[in-house]
């Protein structure tokens, strides 16, 4: 199978595979505010990622590119989607069009349809510098991601097998590469031990991409003879992961993403920490089911209820949602505590 192929092949197994819906944002839940002293036209969405300044804290994940004329197509509608609704976007990863000059058009299209918008770029830990200066410049980004995906590789038929040099690699990049380096998990999530090593090295952010959205070690299953059906409920919650990344780093921008669906699940992946939240797998289906058009109508309404909740929380910024209390039960807080984490910190906040 081609690289192509295989790229269509994951956005259809995507799709068919769904959202796991296991990301541990349930277990979490806002202390009532009855004054909270605030109003909608108070509300402002801003956020910051290191130097990057978004104007909202939803922007689009990495999804696909790389897959001939139906990537280019999903593309050119989320580039139009992300203009119209003023949010940031990240492209799929850009080793194919690295290898193959006649995929580069279907990421291009992203800066085309967008040409002021805020657009990072994507390759795997397997990039080397060279690599990573070209795909910044395929797509004239503001930012790299790195993307870290070890399960769904073991469990590819296809995949790598060798993983050593990552953090070797990741440095150099950080190094040599002028734009911002974030580097993200793809749905199992990141633990301390990594985030301590990944900010050693000077990476400007990270993306948790925790478990619970898309499972693509079940996406992978499918094309395999013999499936690895343990690899399927493998990785760290989305909820666990946002916990454990700000536990680690008080100030170092965090991404919330991994099966993230509405705007409650937005304002809670903030409020545990969160300087901005990504989907991919939901806007996915919506773009396919119903068009560009709802999903812009979906996003616009993502925006004006994160501004509701923000109002009865009385958290007039994104900083402010990151001190207003919270509870923490149910699996969520036998991890965290398991993992020597004080969830009590959090229901005790003072804004």
């Amino acid at each position: 199978m081609s690289r192509s192929e295989r790229k269509t092949d994951h956005i259809r197994l995507a799709l068919e595979t769904g959202q796991l819906r296991k990301t541990g944002l349930d277990d979490i839940t806002f202390v009532h505010q009855s004054i909270p002293e605030s109003s909608l036209n108070s509300i402002n969405l801003k956020t910051e990622i290191g130097e990057l300044v978004l104007s909202s804290p939803i922007f689009i994940n990495a999804m696909t590119g790389g897959g001939g004329e139906k990537t280019l197509e999903i593309n050119r509608n989320l580039a139009q989607v992300a203009k119209e609704t003023d949010i940031g976007i990240a492209v799929g990863s850009q080793m194919s069009a690295l290898r193959n000059q006649e995929e580069r058009r279907t990421f291009e299209v992203v800066r085309k349809e967008y040409p002021n918008g805020t657009i990072f770029a994507n390759l795997g830990s397997e990039a080397d510098v060279g690599q990573a200066k070209a795909a910044v410049e395929m797509v004239q980004a503001d930012a790299l991601q790195i993307h870290l995906n070890v399960v769904q590789e073991l469990a590819m038929p296809e995949g790598d097998r060798d993983f050593r040099g990552m953090l070797l690699r990741i440095d150099k990049i950080v190094n040599e590469v002028n734009v911002p380096i974030i580097v993200k998990e793809t749905g199992f999530g990141m633990g301390q031990e990594t985030i301590e090593k990944l900010f050693s090295l000077g990476v400007s952010a990270i993306d948790v991409g925790g478990f619970g959205g898309t499972n693509f070690a079940a996406i992978e299953n499918q094309r395999r003879l013999t499936k690895l059906s343990f690899f399927e409920g493998w990785g760290i919650p989305t909820a666990v992961s946002i916990a454990e990344a700000r536990h680690m780093s008080p100030t170092h921008p965090i991404i919330a993403s991994g099966g993230i669906q509405t705007s409650l699940d937005i304002a809670k992946g903030i409020a545990l920490g969160a300087n901005a939240v990504a989907l991919a797998g939901y806007i996915l289906k919506i773009l396919t089911d119903s068009g560009p058009e709802k999903l812009v109508e979906e996003i616009n309404k993502m925006k004006q209820e994160l501004t509701m909740i923000m109002t009865a929380l009385g958290t007039n910024t994104v900083k402010e949602l990151h001190d207003t209390p919270l509870i923490i039960s149910g699996e969520t807080w036998h991890w965290l505590t398991q993992r020597g984490i004080d969830t009590k910190k959090y229901s005790i906040r003072k804004k």
